[in-house]
C-alpha cells in the first residue's frame, strides 16, 4: 500500500504528549535533555502548558515526540512510505524520519528556529488569523487591498480549502477583521500564536537561522518529503528551502494534492493531535487517513497496514 506520513507543526502540543513514546526511548529523551539544557520529558508530561506552549520550548517537544512515535511506527510498519510531509516545524520532523538530517542535527536546527522565531516574534507586535469561508483568490485579494495602503498583510498557511491564516502586524490584523466582509470573507479568527509566522516578520529569524544551517548538510532522504516553499518534494537546496519557509507561506494543501497525483491515498498523521488528518480528508476526496499519536496506535496503524 502506498501512504505517507504526515507530522504536524506547532499549535498540536499538549500537556501529557508522548509520555509512552519518550518513555520507551530514554536514548532519545537524554540527547534531547543535553542538547536543549532542559527537561524536555518533565516539560511534555507535567507542563506547565505556558511553558510548553512558548515558541522555543513548543517546537522542540514537538520534533522529539513526533520522531519517537515515528521510529516506534516504523519499526512495526510493512515497508516505507512513499511520501512524507510536516506542517511547518513538523518539516524538520519529516526529514529527520526520512534520514535527511540525523536526529541530533534535527533538533539543534528545531532549538535554534525556535528561540529565532520566538525574538522575532518580540521586536513588534504581530499575529496570525484564519479567514473561515475564504478561498485563495479571495485571500489574495484581501492581502493586495491592505498592502496597496502600505500594511504589511500576508497569505502565510495554505492549509486546505476553507483554512487559510494570514499574517501581519497588529493593526493589520485589525483592518482585516474589520474589512474581510467585504472580500467575500464570512469571519476572521485570531490564532493564539507568538507572532507573525511565515511572512516578512520573520526575516530576522531567517538571518538567524542561516548561520546556524552553515556547515550543515543534509544526506539524500530514503523517502521523498514535500516542501512547504514549494508544494512538491524538496529537491536541490534543502537548507535553502527550509530559510525560505520562515518568510513564505506554507504550501500544505498543495503538498497533500500532489500526493494524491502521485497516486497516494493514505495518509498517516504522526504526533499530538490529528491536524493533519484532517487537512488531508479536506485537500483529497476519498482520501483515507489514520492517526499515531501513542506507542498503541503506532502498533494499530503499522498492522492496519500491513493488513491491506
Amino acid at each position: 500500500m502506498r501512504y505517507a506520513v504526515l507530522f504536524p507543526g506547532q499549535g498540536s502540543q499538549r500537556v501529557g504528549m508522548g509520555t509512552d513514546a519518550l518513555a520507551a526511548r530514554p536514548d532519545l529523551t537524554a540527547e534531547a535533555d543535553r542538547v536543549l539544557g532542559w527537561r524536555l520529558g518533565d516539560l511534555c508530561a507535567r507542563g506547565p502548558e505556558d511553558q510548553l506552549t512558548r515558541t522555543d520550548r513548543a517546537q522542540a517537544a514537538l520534533f522529539v515526540v513526533g520522531f519517537a512515535l515515528w521510529e516506534a511506527f516504523a519499526a512495526a510498519a510493512p515497508g516505507p512510505p512513499a511520501a512524507a510531509a510536516g506542517h511547518s516545524l513538523g518539516e524538520y520532523t519529516a526529514l529527520a524520519a526520512s534520514g535527511a538530517v540525523t536526529f541530533g542535527d534535527g533538533l539543534r536546527l528545531v532549538a535554534a528556529r525556535g528561540g529565532a522565531m520566538a525574538r522575532a516574534a518580540g521586536l513588534e507586535p504581530s499575529g496570525m488569523a484564519a479567514l473561515i469561508g475564504a478561498d485563495r483568490q479571495r485571500a489574495e485579494a484581501l492581502v493586495a487591498a491592505r498592502r496597496a495602503g502600505g500594511g504589511r498583510l500576508s497569505v502565510a498557511n495554505l492549509n486546505a480549502p476553507g483554512q487559510i491564516v494570514v499574517a501581519g502586524g497588529a493593526t493589520d490584523l485589525e483592518w482585516t477583521a474589520a474589512a474581510a466582509a467585504e472580500f467575500g470573507v464570512r469571519r476572521v479568527v485570531p490564532l493564539r500564536v507568538a507572532g507573525a509566522f511565515h511572512s516578512s516578520f520573520m526575516e530576522p529569524a531567517a538571518a538567524e537561522l542561516a548561520g546556524v544551517m552553515q556547515g550543515l548538510s543534509f544526506s539524500e532522504p530514503v523517502f521523498p518529503v514535500w516542501a512547504n516553499v514549494t508544494g512538491r518534494p524538496h529537491s536541490g537546496d534543502v537548507g535553502a528551502a527550509l530559510l525560505q519557509q520562515l518568510t513564505a507561506p506554507v504550501r500544505f494543501e498543495e503538498s497533500l494534492q500532489s500526493m494524491a497525483r502521485a497516486g497516494i491515498g493514505t495518509f498517516v498523521h504522526i504526533g499530538p493531535g490529528d491536524v493533519t488528518a484532517g487537512l488531508a480528508r479536506r485537500s483529497i476526496e476519498g482520501a483515507s487517513t489514520m492517526v499515531v499519536s501513542n506507542l498503541e496506535e503506532a502498533e494499530a496503524v503499522a498492522a492496519g497496514l500491513a493488513a491491506g
